[in-house]
């Protein structure tokens, strides 16, 4: 008699503890950590209650919550890698403004024949040299590194979009982690108050220690699963933080819809991945950029012009008299001849450049379409995983577990039954939560162009060398 008493009361207790756990999901009721060698009978339902497992984000829940917006909001403005590209931005179109400049005149003294004495001869004077950049060589020069320029600023967009792919796979990753936390947290207030019904049965002589010793049993990989899911939140939520620039940032809950799931355009997804990624932009202004480099470099054949003019003092004496010639005026005019160096070797290095950018193109779509493939079936995966859970399992395993109680209220199931339906359904809920962050991470991946490091430093632009077209260097060069 005293066994069928205590399986009614734990089934009525089981029964409204399982409705009472969903309106209290931030309540974390305490248990008593088992002595499994002890008897059961001194124990009593205060000492299950009085040690309880810490709630590690009670502080947390003080604090606002935060959106996806606030924290890619903060990434644009923390994050150093999109700084980084801005200043190679900038370095290009520096490099761009130094190449087109026209090389610096000269002027000098020139003394010839300079004799002393009672000679009294020698020219003396000044002039003034400019080289004259022909070709349109300038302006080529420049363009290479406006290319350039182009090119580092499609890298920005590329690095923020990177930026903002990483915070979202990441929030969402610890969004679901969140979820994961509370459900474990209601399977933990399940367990505790059914380990304290049966201390309390068990001390009135109406609970046997096999019974209590399981409910205990329960409780405590309860409470272990719930202490390890605020782990695993507290250290998404860190990496999130680190993401978004700010370390230090102190731990909050996060404010985000779960279940709202994104919708990904399965058939068109490779075309626009190879339409419409920075990536494959960037690669295409590469190309342009080396076209411009051919360009140049057929052009840098075509030889400057030199000119060279000035007056001077002729102090030689004109014959006969007592005068010198005095006063005269020079030029040159130089001109280098092609005739060994053409920069043919250049020109073949460049057309060589071209060629490999133009399959550097082709190489970075078939990578995207390759690294999207996982993605995409994972998200088509977790999708579908997400909708069974949600219209199939679930709503069976809660009605199953609603059975079995019902027929234990009725002496009709053992108590096990009851347990493994309880578990079953907490662990459906776990899969359903783990497949919507799947579906999550994954789309946001494929909605970004692949593009989720938030970390890695952007490429030097602007060629291997700031230094071009030196002021002291030869007229019009370009290093």
């Amino acid at each position: 008699m005293n066994r069928e008493l205590y399986l009614a009361s734990l089934a009525l207790f089981l029964t409204f503890g399982a409705i009472g756990c969903e309106g209290q999901q931030n309540k974390m009721p305490g248990m008593q950590l088992p002595q499994a060698a002890q008897p059961m009978t001194g124990k009593t339902a205060s000492d299950v209650e009085g040690l309880q497992e810490p709630d590690l984000l009670v502080e947390a829940k003080t604090t606002p919550a935060l959106k996806l917006e606030e924290l890619e909001s903060m990434a644009v403005k923390n994050n150093p890698t999109l700084r980084q590209a801005q200043a190679v931005a900038r370095t290009s179109a520096g490099l761009a403004h130094q190449a087109g400049l026209w090389p610096n005149p000269a002027v000098g003294y020139l003394g010839e024949q300079v004799r002393g004495g009672s000679f009294h001869g020698g020219e003396q004077g000044g002039f003034v040299q400019q080289n004259i950049v022909l070709g349109g060589k300038l302006h080529l020069r420049q363009r290479v590194y406006e290319q350039q320029r182009m090119v580092d600023e499609i890298g920005i967009d590329e690095r923020r979009l990177s930026i903002e792919g990483a915070v979202r796979v990441q929030f969402y990753a610890a969004l679901a982690q969140l979820r994961t936390v509370e459900i474990r947290r209601q399977l933990m207030q399940v367990a505790t108050d059914a380990a304290m019904t049966a201390h309390q049965l068990a001390n009135v002589g109406q609970a046997d220690a096999p019974d209590v010793l399981q409910s205990e049993v329960e409780a405590e990989q309860a409470k272990l699963s719930f202490a390890a899911a605020q782990r695993q939140y507290i250290q998404a939520f860190r990496l999130l933080a680190a993401l978004a620039g700010s370390p230090d940032l102190p731990l909050t809950l996060l404010d985000g819809d779960l279940e709202k799931t994104p919708e990904i355009d399965a058939d068109h997804l490779l075309q626009t991945l190879a339409e419409q990624s920075p990536t494959v932009k960037r690669a295409q202004q590469e190309v342009s950029q080396a076209e411009a480099v051919l360009k140049r470099n057929k052009r840098e054949a075509v030889p400057d012009l030199s000119l060279r003019a000035g007056e001077q003092q002729n102090f030689e004496e004109l014959p006969g008299t007592p005068k010198s010639v005095g006063a005269q005026s020079f030029a040159t005019v130089t001109i280098q001849i092609p005739l060994f160096n053409r920069n043919q070797g250049n020109v073949e290095a460049a057309k060589a450049e071209l060629e490999r950018d133009q399959q550097e193109v082709v190489r970075i779509k078939l990578a995207l379409a390759q690294s999207a493939q996982p993605l995409l079936q994972q998200y088509l995966t977790s999708k579908l995983e997400a909708e069974r859970y949600r219209t199939q399992m679930l709503p069976r395993a809660r009605r199953a577990y609603e059975l079995y109680l019902h027929k234990y209220q009725s002496m009709a199931a053992a108590y096990p039954e009851v347990i493994i339906s309880q578990r079953t359904l907490f662990q459906l809920q776990e899969s359903y939560v783990r497949s919507l962050g799947e579906l999550w991470t994954s789309a946001m991946q494929l909605q970004n162009y692949l593009l989720a490091d938030g970390v890695s430093a952007p490429g030097a632009g602007g060629g291997r060398s700031t230094e071009i077209n030196l002021p002291t260097g030869a007229a019009g060069s370009s290093e």
